[in-house]
């Protein structure tokens, strides 16, 4: 076990540094999770350990990583940034004092890339040469992607295949990590396993890269069923760009949406860059009468999480395998 030290700030942080503050009012975020994923009641005068980051949620916090001696929590899980904006439904931000960066045993800075996974040493070329990938978009913030990954996990699980899941983007956080593992997921990556504490604000090139390491990781690791979830809505620009490039990833793309029209609207806009999609779930299917309108509007099949973890997930690669 490593041993870290509270250092001075002899420079100012960058994204994915991992610094030491002070609670000076507890807000929006009254817990913070540990290293086992329990969330921990903050007080005022607490001292935590987080991740200098940015934050792109349209229904919760807009932040972005700007030195200083304040800052606030964007995220329960220790995304430590400047709030800018926030959704009216939320609280204003836990506020933060920043008192010196996180060190090693020689006062060197530390980072989330001092932790990152390496490359494995086999990388899939192609679609194609290796097991099957699927991945999750949506329309918006909370069109239900996590649950429609759950389901594909949870599909794939009990036909005896041995599931992946990637978290692709987002903010850092173990929620969704959990919710892979309880449906069954093999093997679990994401951004910070390869030292991005959030990817809002990285350069494209590095998320799509990483993007082919976490497959091929996934793969390396022994799972043969994937699935990649992209966080965020089709219009934001990172998911935007990296949409562009998942007919070189994956063999297809089920859209999540909240309604018909983001179904009809998302669909178009996969397809005019490339992108086959292969079903429609999400939020939408909560209701059978937007589903059928989804359905269609789209010519594609609505398939709930439920659905998906019945048969329809394994159905989904089937249909795949057949038209190769």
């Amino acid at each position: 076990m490593r041993r870290c030290r509270l250092g001075g700030l002899s420079s100012p942080p960058q994204l994915g540094d991992l610094v030491v503050a002070e609670v000076t009012r507890v807000g929006g975020h009254e817990r913070l999770e540990d290293a086992h994923g329990r969330g921990v009641r903050l007080h005022k005068g607490d001292l935590v350990v987080g991740a200098c980051g940015n934050r792109y949620a349209t229904d919760f916090y807009e932040g972005y990583h700007r030195p200083g001696p304040r800052a606030h929590l964007l995220t329960a899980g220790g995304v430590i940034g400047t709030a800018v904006s926030w959704h009216t439904s939320c609280q204003a931000p836990t506020d933060l004092e920043i008192v010196g960066a996180l060190t090693n045993e020689d006062n060197l800075p530390l980072s989330l890339e001092h932790f990152a996974r390496p490359r494995p040493p086999s990388p899939v070329r192609a679609p194609q040469a290796g097991p099957h990938a699927i991945a999750v978009v949506g329309s918006s913030m909370n069109s239900g992607k996590t649950t429609t990954a759950a389901g594909l996990i949870s599909g794939w699980a009990r036909a005896g295949l041995v599931p992946g899941a990637a978290k692709v983007t987002g903010s850092g956080s173990g929620k969704d990590r959990w919710t892979y593992l309880d449906a069954g997921a093999a093997h679990v990556v994401d951004f910070l396993d390869f030292g991005m504490s959030s990817t809002f604000g990285y350069p494209t090139d590095r998320l799509r890269t990483t993007m082919i390491t976490m497959r091929d990781t996934l793969v390396h690791d022994g799972a043969n069923a994937i699935v990649l979830e992209i966080a965020d809505g089709l219009l934001q620009d990172e998911t935007r760009l990296l949409t562009a490039s998942l007919s070189e990833v994956c063999q297809g793309t089920v859209l999540a949406v909240g309604d018909a029209l983001a179904a009809h609207a998302g669909v178009e806009l996969l397809r005019s860059t490339g992108v086959p999609v292969v079903a429609v779930s999400g939020l939408v299917t909560a209701s059978p009468l937007a589903a059928r309108e989804a359905a269609a509007v789209t010519g594609l099949p609505v398939l709930s999480p439920a659905q998906l973890a019945e048969g329809a997930a394994l159905d989904l690669l089937a249909d795949h395998a057949l038209a190769q």
